[in-house]
């Protein structure tokens, strides 16, 4: 078996203070954070879901809207 080189062992501790560095960052980026309220998040919800039920609506209509019009004219001729 080959033995670690001084330079092998160099890399693996700046690897590993490359992550505890990475982790560092992250920890100070998340104090940066500014969080919605309980009442901001609720009123963005409810805004996304009305706008999806309004958006599955309209695509039910216009569906329904062509099959009408396919069956019309395959019924016709």
């Amino acid at each position: 078996m080959a033995k670690n080189t001084s330079s092998e062992k160099k890399s693996e501790k700046k690897e590993g203070g490359k992550i505890r560095k990475w982790f560092k960052d992250l920890k100070i980026e998340f104090k940066k954070v500014v969080w919605p309220t309980k009442k901001t998040v609720m009123t963005n919800t409810s805004v996304v879901l009305s706008v999806i039920v309004a958006t599955a609506i309209l695509v039910g209509l216009i569906d329904q809207g062509f099959y009408a019009a396919l069956r019309s004219i395959y019924n016709a001729g």
